[in-house]
């Protein structure tokens, strides 16, 4: 009796339509109605870039460009060396000339009339950009603007009545789930490809205004500006980069969240540009040793390294070696969450940070000020040698330092510090070296300015045996807090 009700069961369960035995079971998922009912809003964007300059020191032919065998060689020539018919201005032996240089991308629609989202570096200094619809129309593209820190770009066709992609959000979307990107690899139109999310928020280097949404979705060149959709067909993101060592796809791509493009759209299409907020410092990340010599109760916020002079933060008494845990009522969780952040705020708007400092939380208000257009900084070479006679040795951290002439001090635009002569062990061992300029040491949850080498001794005398230390180091235009483990430690 127990076998044939069994058997029953078998005999339902194979009745049953595929399509519903695999959605009930988690099968593979069917994206055939996604492609059609979206792939129609996806373009692809070729463009035209001329790059003037002078033949000289670029790869030239062995022929005129008379010469039939121009035609042949011109197609096997490295990028930018020479597009549809040469350079113009003629000439030989390094005589001016402008040369042609063409790519490909992907892009998607997102007003019925006419505006394309796809990434800046698409786009940036093209003179001509033509995007094509799967129905086979061509159209001229107008570039809106393009923002190239966050790699968004805008560009308006003059159309109307166009399918339109459907935006979703991001902020909703699973690590696990299903994702498919639809573009032009290769210049390959609305080829489709599928995959899952792999991490969300990702920080890249460099990359510090898009929390990238990581997926194994296989992206090659001219996918790029392309859209990222989840399975209900909502465009959650734009693929922008991908890892690689080879230049094609390695299972590791990354996408800017679909919310973050928009904003960056919407500022594009109001004022051709985009406007940012920023409060003049630098970060780096809280390490479990930095937690550990400020006393943090946990390990987050964006630690403070230095601050530009007179801007926004020191005006508003920001000190080195504050860590702020919090800014306009958003966490800062870790310190790439911090210039999105303040990105995001108005340029002259007030703000308030949370921040730690001497073993305690206060607030500390300010006014955002405005990112420039370019970052573009010059910093004073390191220069002046101490004589090594001044040196004193630490024995437990490898160190010899030496106080800074005034001379250097005026170099380096500094007040206080300690040059390092000497590197060994432990210090070694952190990638410190000579030239270096220690600036401060954290000392009992504080940070603490260093001017003298008998006042750094005073201090170090003051910590543990087996204690480490955090310095605030210097090293050419970059400032980073590093922790020393006593000799002994840490091999």
């Amino acid at each position: 009796m127990r076998f044939n009700k069994f058997f029953a069961l078998f005999l339902l369960l194979a009745a049953l339509p595929f399509s519903s035995f695999a959605q009930g079971s988690g099968g593979l998922p069917d994206f055939t109605e996604l492609v059609e009912k979206q792939g129609p809003a996806v373009v692809n964007i070729s463009t035209v870039q001329v790059i003037r300059g002078r033949a000289q020191g670029m790869f030239s032919f062995p022929f005129d460009e008379d010469d039939p065998m121009f035609d042949l060689f011109r197609h096997f020539a490295p990028p930018g060396s020479g597009g549809k018919g040469g350079g113009k201005g003629g000439g030989k032996g390094g005589a001016p000339r402008e040369f042609e240089s063409r790519s490909l991308g992907s892009g998607f629609i997102v007003s019925a009339d006419g505006y394309v989202l796809t990434n800046a570096h698409v786009i940036f200094d093209a003179s001509e950009v033509i995007v094509k619809l799967t129905d086979k129309r061509e159209f001229k593209a107008k570039i809106i603007g393009a923002d190239k820190r966050t790699d968004v770009g805008l560009l308006k066709i003059e159309a109307n009545n166009l399918p339109v992609v459907r935006l979703g959000n991001p902020d909703v979307l699973k690590v696990g789930e299903w994702v498919v990107a639809i573009g032009s690899p290769f210049g390959f139109d609305n080829s489709v490809t599928a995959g899952i999310v792999s991490a969300k928020g990702r920080s890249l280097p460099q990359e510090n205004y898009v929390p990238f949404i990581q997926t194994d979705v296989a992206i090659n060149p001219g996918n790029s500006g392309g859209p990222l959709f989840n399975m209900r067909g909502e465009v959650v993101g734009i693929n922008s980069q991908i890892y690689s060592r080879s230049g094609g796809f390695m299972g590791i791509s990354f996408s800017i969240p679909i919310d973050v493009a928009m904003e960056i759209q919407s500022q594009l299409r109001a004022h051709g540009k985009v406007s940012r907020g920023r409060i003049g410092i630098m970060i780096e990340e809280v390490t479990r040793d930095i937690a550990d010599s400020l006393k943090l109760p946990k390990l987050a916020g964006a630690l403070v390294n230095s601050l530009e002079k007179d801007g926004p933060a020191e005006k508003a008494g920001l000190a080195v070696g504050d860590v702020i845990l919090g800014f306009n009522g958003k966490e800062v969780a870790s310190s790439g969450d911090l210039p999105r952040i303040v990105g995001a705020c108005r340029p002259g708007s007030k703000a308030v940070m949370q921040v730690w400092r001497n073993g305690a939380t206060r607030e500390i208000a300010l006014t955002v000020g405005e990112m420039p257009g370019d970052d573009d900084e010059n910093s004073a070479q390191n220069e002046g040698k101490e004589s090594r006679s001044e040196a004193r040795q630490v024995d437990r951290f490898g160190l010899a330092v030496v106080e800074l002439s005034e001379s250097a001090k005026k170099t380096l635009k500094i007040d206080h510090g300690l040059r390092i002569v000497e590197a060994r062990g432990s210090a070694a061992r952190a990638s410190l070296q000579p030239g270096d300029v220690i600036l401060a040491l954290i000392s009992q949850g504080s940070t603490v300015n260093l001017k003298t080498v008998a006042q750094f001794n005073q201090l170090l005398a003051q910590v543990g045996k087996n204690a480490n230390i955090t310095l605030l180091v210097r090293h050419g235009e970059f400032q980073t807090f590093v922790t020393l483990k006593p000799a002994g430690e840490g091999k």
